[in-house]
Formats: C-alpha cells, structure tokens, sequence
C-alpha cells in the first residue's frame, strides 16, 4: 500500500512538472518580448522579430535592440535560473530552508573579490574576476562552515544563516570601504545595488560556459541530491556517494553564485524564494525541481527587471533593490513558518 502511494505521488508530481514547465516556458516567452518591446524607447515587435531573424546593423531600432536589449535579458534569464538552483542545493545539502547565496553572505564574498579587482589591478579582465568572484564565495563558504561549528553543539539552522547574514555585512562594508577609498563610487554604486543595465554580449559569452556547466552536473546529480534529503545513514545504505554529490554540489554553487555576481552584482532572496515555490509546485525530487527552479527564476528576474525599466524609463531601479523589497517579508514569512531547524522540502 504504502510503495502503491508513494507511486501515484511521484506519477501526480511528474504531471504538474510538465504543467508547470509548460506553463513557464510560455511565461518567460511572453515576457521576454514584452522586456525586448517596452523601456525607455518602445519598439515594434516587427522590430523585435526583424532584429532576431532579419538583423541590419544600420537600422537604429534593430541595433539597439540586439546590442543593448537581448544581452541584458539573457543576463537576467541567467542570473535568476543560477540563484535559483544554487539555492534549492544549498537547502538541500544543508537541510537549511533559509540558505540562499546572497543571504548566507556567499554573494557578498564573490562582490568583495570583483571590487578588490576592479580596485587593485584595474587593468584585469573578465576572467580574473570570474576567478576572484569564484575565490571570495568559496572563503565565505569555509567562514559560514567555521563560525557555525564553534562552540557547543550541532551546526543548526538558525546558527548558520546568522552566521552568514554577519559575514555578509562584514564583508558589505570592507566591499563599501574599499569603493569610498579608491573613488569607484560613480563605477561601482549601480553593480553593487545589482544591476544588469549595462551587460553587453562579451559578458554574456563569458558567462555561459559556466553557467551550462553548472546547469548540467546539477542536473547529473539531481537524483543523488533527491536521495541525500532521505538523511545520511540512509543515502549510504542506498548505495550514495554522500562525499562526491557535497563535493560537486558545492562547486556548483560556488561557481553559479560567481556567474550571478560577474554580471549582474549581490543580489538576495532569489535562492530563497525561487525553491522554495519550487518545492510547493513539484514536490521534492530533484530531477522535477532543479528544471522548475531554473524556469521559474529566470522569469521572476526578468519580470523585476521589466518592472525596473518601466518604474522610471531612462531612470531605472537596480533590481537588487526591487527584490529585497519582495524578498524581505517572504525571508520573514518563511522563517516563521520553520518548526526548528526542520527541512520541510
């Protein structure tokens, strides 16, 4: 009875993972030409088309819309399905519902590592900074880990995300400090706020490499991180290698959450949120959530964005803004909702 359940559960949550896959895909469609069409000048969607099927280079509207529009809507397409997935690993290797990149502090690790580039070797390229993003979330990480484990006790849910919230306003102020003391204020006062306003295509083929490749080892590993969430014992017993899937879990976060801060700066909540509706939608197996959560992340990103060039055309918000607004009562609402250090996922 009990494995006859358990089989209609996994067949109903496959069914509303295709629902749901459908119903993003046609979601970040429509909004992806709306965000092509609208901002501070609006086209045509002849324009919009022409620009992706018939492109010239010496009409104006094409141009810009190819030049200026498409990389910057790629960047958030980006950016929001890396935070999303690294979140929902993050939880689940951690069994902390509250981990997310920018609020455990990862985010501003890999800030801190860009600003100290930009400030210290300002000839450096694109790559350097990937590097020292990559650098800065990976010594976070080890911080959180430490600070965590000190003293009495179990590593526990609430110890960690105070951890890293300190961590991240630690390393907040040295990142400001750094900015105020070398005159990058005019440079880096939109990049720090997390913006996306002007990514061009270098920073986009820079980014896709790594962001395929963590996309995909996320998804090779998605079952074994669906087993991790039975415990340890039991992902032993059923034949798991726990220390290769934390191993390469960790890479991938690490990796998408320097892929997000390259491009677009520090930005929260989006790892929070993003799995956690996940979860609700299509249950807790990996191999159904990982794809939802990319989906779903990559419209909500572009959607704020949409919103940020329509607020004020010509005078946008950065974004990261625009989500701490929604983030922050989610981030409160959801810790509410936690029974201890429980993972509800």
């Amino acid at each position: 009875m009990e494995l006859s359940k358990e089989k209609t559960k996994r067949l109903n949550n496959a069914t509303k993972f295709i629902i749901f896959l459908f119903i993003g895909l046609l979601g970040l469609i429509v909004v992806s030409l709306l965000y092509l069409k609208f901002g501070a000048t609006t086209y045509s969607f002849k324009d919009i088309f022409d620009s992706i099927f018939n492109y010239n280079d010496e009409i104006d509207n094409l141009y810009f819309i190819r030049e200026a529009r498409m990389p910057r809507l790629i960047a958030d397409i980006i950016v929001g399905a890396s935070l999303s997935i690294a979140g929902a690993i993050m939880q689940g290797t951690t069994k902390n519902p509250m981990a997310d990149s920018g609020i455990m502090g990862i985010s501003q690790g890999s800030t801190l590592g860009v600003v100290m580039v930009v400030a210290f070797i300002p000839e450096a390229g694109r790559y350097e900074k990937m590097g020292m993003a990559a650098l800065g979330a990976a010594v976070v990480t080890g911080l959180i880990y430490l600070i965590a484990i000190v003293g009495k006790g179990k590593i526990t849910t609430d110890r960690m995300v105070l951890s890293g919230m300190a961590i991240s306003t630690l390393l907040s102020s040295v990142s400001m400090a750094i900015i105020l003391k070398n005159g990058l204020m005019n440079e880096m006062v939109r990049y720090t706020s997390g913006s996306s306003a002007n990514t061009i295509w270098s920073d986009v083929y820079l980014a896709l490499p790594f962001f395929l490749f963590g996309v995909i080892v996320a998804i090779i590993i998605s079952r074994s991180l669906t087993v991790m969430n039975l415990g340890e014992d039991v992902s032993k017993g059923l034949g798991a290698n726990t220390v290769v899937t934390k191993t390469l879990s960790t890479i991938i976060v690490l990796i998408l959450s320097a892929v997000a801060v390259v491009i677009i700066g520090p930005v929260s909540y989006i790892g929070l949120m993003i799995p956690y509706i996940a979860r609700y939608m299509v249950g807790t197996d990996y191999r159904f959530s990982l794809p939802i959560c990319a989906i779903y992340g990559a419209l909500f990103v572009s959607v704020v964005d949409l919103i940020a060039k329509i607020i004020n055309p010509g005078l946008e918000f950065p974004i990261g803004l625009l989500i701490t607004i929604v983030g922050v009562p989610f981030f409160i609402y959801t810790s509410r909702k936690q029974k201890g250090d429980q993972f509800n996922g």
